[in-house]
């Protein structure tokens, strides 16, 4: 076996297109890394020229204000996704929802749905990561790579010839096949490596995208193969391969995309921010007592504190922020229930889509799919809540305040959960 191996990588490299369709290979993902690896360290030092920003800005804020429903009011707060140590690999969704918040105290939900998203034409566009290569492009390479590995012999008289003067036509295809597979494995995966290296991606993390990698080129490479085994037409051959690659990596995910998007029905974000706007919006003109008493109703700890005696009192405002997400939480609710069913029925749909799956399963190992969204939006609403338990009792006369207790405030801190933690 060994000298059919050794007698195999001496004719590949004597085949002048396969080499140049390895170094293109290799450039390809190289370009891919390298991007991946740059679009990560740029949103790294955003979130980091941010963070000493938002510092800056709320000391300032605190110097100016001693109330502290005027603290409340002009604190921002940063929140922030930023992306795992894979995410250079595949970026996932990262360019379609937002990954960073600046968040005060008022109603949440316009907050929310005032994202800074990316912009629509260019988030669409999406960009050529390493998980888009090995989904979508390494089938058209080993398409390129083995749809005549048969048919090239047959047509040059050879393949009866080799047949007959080696001991196994096992081991001489095998070998063939085998080399092939390997080259074109290192020349996706080498820079790939080289990315987690400086990334400092963890050897776990590594071999779950090798292992996957694996399965999805043996997988292309298995159905080549069987396709062109008995074949004596190369370019047939190709052309019914792509048709099937077309189908899979096209045909398939659009039609259950639209398929999904029919089964589960889901408000818009749209609704929900004019929803939330409308109730606040309202408070002004509807009588103290319907805000408090809509207030109480889940934060009873403060009724005995709803009094209003001045025409303004920012317990009152904040009270009526309160109302206004909690009028649009059921709408809220929905938004993200359909969000995470669409993100399952599309996983369904992806076992019948081999690159639709494969990129699926990168974007989640480097957690930057749908879900890592969905749960960092989580963690915003987490955080704003703590914000407003530490703010009431202050706003409500419960305890006295003094700028001196600014310290106790929640700061944001990001951490990873993983999906089974949205059910």
């Amino acid at each position: 076996m060994m000298n059919h191996l050794s007698r195999e990588w001496r004719f590949m490299f004597q085949q002048r297109y396969v080499v140049v369709l390895l170094l293109c290979s290799f450039l390809v993902s190289t370009f891919s890394i390298a991007t991946g690896l740059t679009e990560v360290s740029e949103q790294r030092q955003t979130i980091e020229r941010l963070k000493k920003a938002d510092k800056i800005d709320r000391a300032e804020v605190q110097s100016k204000y001693d109330d502290p429903g005027m603290l409340a009011y002009y604190s921002f707060h940063l929140t922030y996704s930023e992306p795992s140590n894979l995410a250079f690999a595949a970026l996932g969704e990262r360019d379609t929802y937002p990954w960073k918040h600046r968040i005060r105290m008022l109603a949440l939900e316009g907050q929310i749905y005032e994202s800074d998203a990316q912009n629509a034409e260019l988030a669409q566009a999406g960009k050529i990561d390493f998980a888009f290569v090995i989904s979508a492009l390494s089938p058209l390479l080993i398409i390129l790579l083995f749809h005549d590995l048969f048919a090239n012999e047959r047509n040059g008289g050879r393949y009866d010839l080799l047949i007959s003067t080696t001991r196994s036509s096992y081991a001489f295809w095998g070998a063939r096949i085998t080399v092939r597979v390997v080259a074109l494995y290192l020349a996706l995966l080498l820079p790939f490596y080289c990315g987690a290296y400086l990334s400092d991606a963890s050897l776990f993390d590594v071999f779950q995208i090798s292992f996957w990698c694996s399965v999805y080129f043996i997988f292309w490479v298995l159905l080549s193969v069987f396709w062109g085994r008995r074949s004596t037409s190369a370019p047939k051959v190709a052309s019914r391969l792509i048709g099937i690659w077309v189908l899979f990596a096209f045909i398939i995910p659009i039609l259950g995309n639209l398929l999904v998007n029919q089964l589960v029905n889901s408000p818009k974000g749209s609704e929900i921010l004019l929803t939330q706007r409308e109730a606040v919006n309202d408070a002004w003109d509807l009588p103290v007592e319907t805000t408090m008493n809509a207030f109480i109703a889940t934060h009873p700890n403060y009724e005995a504190h709803t009094e209003v005696g001045n025409s303004f009192e920012w317990k009152w405002y904040y009270a009526f922020q309160q109302v206004g997400d909690q009028v649009a939480a059921p709408l809220s609710q929905d938004y993200r229930k359909a969000g995470i069913k669409k993100h399952r029925l599309a996983g369904y749909v992806a076992f019948l889509s081999p690159p639709m799956f494969i990129q699926k399963r990168l974007s989640r190992l480097a957690d930057t799919d749908a879900i890592a969204a969905i749960e960092y939006e989580s963690q915003i609403r987490r955080f704003h809540h703590s914000l407003r338990l530490s703010y009431y009792p202050w706003l409500f006369s419960v305890e006295p305040f003094d700028k001196s207790l600014l310290n106790r405030l929640p700061t944001y801190e990001q951490s990873i959960k993983g999906p089974q933690e949205l059910n």
